[in-house]
């Protein structure tokens, strides 16, 4: 019987194998894997936001792309993790709904996608896949043993990058 980790919106965990890691209602929020080859382990922060600065109320960290990540790296070097060693996937950050605004570079998604990039860049982390943007929301879970994220959509082909 395998063990699966859940996160919820606006959190993140770590894991090991033979553990997974899965999070679910990825619409405009994205999800930032974090793994590391060698020791087999994972983070998946499940970000609401992209930048806490420009929120005032930002208690929860983990809401945020910048913060989320910056806690979850810390919780992963707690466990032995090699920050040199981490490499990344994302997935999410959907255009939920149409507004008559169609520029899709100011939806909330496309920010937190961008941010997600932008934080990884910045920490020399590798981007190695992502399943972003699109108008529907995802389901993903990650299997440290493997390194590959399973994408599940309603009405899409499921994926594994």
């Amino acid at each position: 019987m395998e063990s699966v980790v859940k996160v919820r919106m606006a959190d993140y965990s770590i894991c090991s194998e033979p553990q997974k890691i899965t999070t679910i209602g990825l619409g405009s929020c994205v999800g930032i894997v974090v793994y590391d080859t060698n020791s087999k382990t994972c983070g998946m922060l499940h970000a609401m936001l992209p930048d806490s600065t420009k929120i005032r109320n930002n208690s929860n960290r983990s809401k945020f792309v910048d913060t989320g990540m910056e806690d979850m790296l810390k919780k992963l070097e707690q466990a032995g993790v090699n920050r040199k060693r981490l490499m990344a996937k994302i997935a999410g950050g959907a255009k939920m709904f149409d507004f008559i605004d169609d520029n899709e570079n100011t939806s909330v998604g496309y920010q937190n996608v961008q941010a997600a990039k932008q934080v990884l860049k910045q920490l020399g982390i590798p981007l190695i896949a992502e399943d972003t943007g699109k108008n529907y929301g995802r389901t993903i879970v990650f299997d440290p043993a493997s390194n590959e994220l399973q994408i599940k959509a309603i009405g899409q082909e499921p994926m594994v990058i």
